[in-house]
């Protein structure tokens, strides 16, 4: 394997820590309502199977601070409302007719700092993510140094490089991490 494609495997493996990253950031409740926040949540439907709420429902925010969820079939009404209330994210849906109402309360300072403490740590075990692809693709660079298919000079240029992709996407997480916070915290 060239150190090309040894470097191009751990830049997207590193891309993808920082996409599931900001998709658990897009999880966490801030003061607004956002169909993110319900959608990947999983309903038991049909006899048993699990769905997440968006392949069942359109979810649409008529008001800031509302959610509407408008299931495309009205007998899961009342498994989607069971699994947002189970889901422990502290919303409670109102079931009107045959679509769900999500009022999205105010946020304390307290559920604030708590959301705040939580998106540090999803920002942490992104970090931890990269570094742990970092080791692998220098591991890999070192079995190809030792084969004899790349010399010192590209092992070490290599690791650089790895290094710098390193640093770049904990920066990006970094960045991401602050616009969260940003956004929990801005009443």
């Amino acid at each position: 394997m060239s150190i090309d494609d040894i470097l191009l495997e751990c830049e997207d493996k590193m891309q993808k820590s920082e996409e599931h990253v900001i998709q658990e950031f897009n999880g966490v409740r801030t003061g607004k309502a956002s169909p993110l926040l319900v959608e990947n949540i999983m309903v038991e439907v049909y006899g048993g199977s699990h769905m997440r709420i968006r392949e069942l429902a359109g979810i649409t925010t008529p008001e800031p601070r509302q959610l509407l969820v408008q299931p495309w079939d009205a007998s899961t009404v009342g498994p989607i409302e069971k699994a947002i209330q189970k889901a422990n994210i502290g919303l409670n849906p109102s079931v009107q007719g045959k679509f769900l109402r999500i009022s999205i309360p105010e946020l304390s300072t307290e559920q604030r700092e708590k959301f705040v403490k939580a998106v540090r740590h999803m920002a942490e075990t992104g970090r931890v993510a990269v570094r742990h692809v970092r080791r692998d693709a220098i591991e890999h660079l070192k079995k190809e140094q030792k084969s004899g298919t790349i010399t010192e000079d590209e092992l070490e240029t290599g690791e650089k490089e790895i290094q710098n992709l390193t640093d770049k996407f904990s920066k990006k997480i970094d960045e991401h991490l602050q616009h969260k916070e940003k956004e929990i915290m801005t009443v």
